[in-house]
């Protein structure tokens, strides 16, 4: 059944934080993988679900950099993985899989943002690469182990970002003239639009998927922002200190993601974006396109919309794990 686009009054907002919403939630003998589970949002995350009796898959990019800020986290195990690699991603998968274990939840977690034009693998946009489709092989390689035991959840961090474009269907790698800006808000439709569609092709199996918009946090995510763009948007003063007080902190930030991947109040739901910590309300029609807002743009969860990417994402990686029950 497909789930409505509206809030269901969990009970919690943009304040509330992974302990809140984890309180009392179980995941003993539970198997988690957060993408990029070392830092930021992700690092909360694996915290969290540690703490809540998970075990804790964290695939890296950079494995060293990792293990040393999990080390001490009992729990987590941790991997390599280079997700504008589909080579690294397949060998993670593939390890994984050889392991005979299941997953309970997967959390979509890693990412880049507004970065300078940058081509990966066969000339791919490195933020649609990055965020979009090493995210879309992973789970698809991963398959068996998501549907193997029924109730899993996956997880895809979206933005606010995504009010920032469409998918640009005449030019989804950028070819034509790069915008970071338009880039990363195109990967991160391209997230909501993933999990739309994961959710309508999964649910038969037990599957379910949601995306969500964490809220404005200050993590590596700013890597690529200069100071002087970060002064001009009111988000750090000269000397660097935080302004805009509608930041949240990364226990703030990461709670979405943590109450979308484990909250009772989700059962029998999926295919829905979802922000400070329940489902988000569709944005106005008003609202001008690249205007960032709240709520989630008709165009992220339109399903003819989300059946046309994930098309077009399994013929650039090649991986379907869907294609002979839509053929």
């Amino acid at each position: 059944m497909t789930t409505p686009q509206h809030k269901i009054g969990s009970g919690f907002g943009a304040r509330s934080t992974t302990q809140e919403v984890a309180r009392g939630i179980d995941l003993t003998g539970k198997l988690a993988i957060v993408t990029g589970g070392y830092a930021g949002l992700g690092l909360e995350t694996t915290r969290t679900l540690v703490s809540a009796g998970a075990h804790v898959v964290v695939p890296a990019r950079r494995r060293p950099v990792a293990e040393e800020a999990v080390a001490g986290i009992d729990g987590v195990e941790v991997d390599e993985l280079d997700l504008a690699d589909l080579d690294s991603v397949r060998g993670f998968a593939d390890r994984f899989i050889a392991s005979g274990r299941s997953i309970d939840l997967m959390i979509n977690n890693a990412g880049i943002m507004a970065s300078p034009e940058t081509r990966v693998g066969p000339g791919w946009e490195a933020q649609f690469a990055t965020n979009h489709l090493g995210h879309y092989a992973l789970v698809n390689r991963l398959w068996p182990a998501l549907s193997r035991n029924g109730g899993a959840r996956v997880v895809s961090v979206s933005s606010r970002g995504h009010h920032l474009s469409r998918i640009r269907w005449d030019d989804v790698q950028l070819e034509h003239g790069y915008d970071k800006w338009q880039a990363y808000g195109q990967s991160k439709t391209a997230n909501v639009l993933f999990a739309v569609r994961l959710d309508a092709l999964a649910r038969d199996f037990g599957v379910r998927a949601f995306a969500l918009h964490p809220g404005e946090i200050m993590t590596e995510l700013v890597r690529h922002l200069a100071k002087e763009e970060m002064v001009a948007a009111g988000w750090i003063d000269e000397e660097g200190n935080p302004t805009d007080r509608s930041f949240k902190t990364p226990e703030q930030g990461a709670a979405t993601q943590v109450w979308a991947a484990t909250s009772p109040q989700l059962a029998g739901m999926g295919g829905v974006y979802c922000e400070d910590c329940d489902i988000a309300e569709p944005s106005s029609e008003d609202d001008r396109e690249g205007e960032l807002t709240h709520g989630v743009r008709a165009y992220a969860i339109d399903p003819a919309q989300a059946a046309r990417l994930w098309t077009l994402s399994a013929e650039l990686t090649g991986v379907d794990a869907f294609a002979a029950t839509t053929a």
